[in-house]
């Protein structure tokens, strides 16, 4: 009996033992990988000029077809929603450290890894497109990184009038004489330098439930973010056909088109954040 009770003894002991030491293999945080696929419906988009033999051809619900040469937008303001509903929020005041510029001609900024997200399970992902009112501003001294990235030369996503980012900047051809497409879009200000006030408001909040959860701890998991362009002219708040030319309904260069004409596009690419939180954005996958 004393054998026994000694043998239940060192059980218990070893038990105790390996189930500490699981606890301290477990890290308190690890990294979280946003992977941004940009296709045409499910076709990765190849970007192109006006004679390229390889560049992505998408035809639009009106029947237009289109193709991009340059495609770029900015994420902001993540926040990732853990399994209790807890809402954990990445840099979302920081700029330099929580927004980034995916640009398709760059395929390193197609993978945002996001650093020290504490280890627990991740329901749900949330993120701006665009910046918020409150930090769109082109703010160098405040925001270094960022301002060099977004202003770069191959890069431009800042407006030429100097108070706030471009949110998507997608330059291109359309219909079968390979017409100039160009549509900018941000947040834009009313009135007079040095008095402006807030005009359209361009940015957009995601809300995208995981396909599974995301399980941060000794996993670095990647979440697979797909953006489909089709949704451009074909989304959920706007079926657009391009013209070009100087009245208030054309909208294919944005030297023309109007603020109405532009919020057609961004309610398609980001959602009209009330009955469509989603826009252009989906789950792909989750790998843990």
């Amino acid at each position: 009996m004393k054998n026994l009770k000694k043998y239940l003894f060192l059980s218990v002991i070893s038990m105790a033992f390996v189930s500490c030491s699981n606890d301290d293999d477990i890290p308190v945080a690890n990294n979280v990988t946003l992977a941004f696929n940009n296709t045409f419906g499910d076709k990765a988009i190849v970007l192109g000029n006006a004679s390229s033999t390889t560049a992505s051809v998408n035809t639009s619900e009106a029947g237009q077809v289109h193709r991009f040469s340059e495609l770029k937008y900015v994420i902001s303001n993540i926040r990732l929603i853990k399994a209790d509903g807890t809402e954990i929020p990445y840099n979302v005041n920081d700029l330099d450290k929580g927004a980034t510029v995916v640009d398709q001609s760059k395929p390193a900024s197609l993978n945002y890894v996001m650093s020290n997200i504490p280890s627990d399970e991740y329901k749900q992902i949330k993120f701006g497109l665009g910046v918020r009112n409150d930090l769109n501003t082109l703010n160098e001294a405040s925001f270094p990184d960022f301002y060099a990235m977004a202003g770069a030369n191959d890069t431009e996503m800042m407006w030429e009038w100097g108070t706030g980012y471009r949110f998507t900047k997608i330059e291109g051809f359309y219909d079968t004489d390979n017409k100039e497409m160009s549509i900018h879009t941000g947040s834009t200000v009313e009135g007079e330098e040095g008095s402006y006030i807030q005009g359209v408001d361009a940015y957009r909040d995601i809300v995208l439930n995981l396909s599974t959860n995301a399980v941060v701890g000794s996993a670095s998991p990647k979440i697979t973010i797909k953006a489909d362009f089709d949704k451009l002219l074909s989304g959920n708040s706007n079926t657009i056909t391009l013209s070009t030319g100087t009245g208030m309904g054309d909208n294919a260069t944005p030297n023309i088109h109007t603020a109405v004409q532009m919020v057609k596009f961004v309610d398609n690419l980001g959602g009209n954040g009330s009955s469509d939180t989603t826009g252009m954005f989906s789950i792909s996958s989750v790998e843990n």
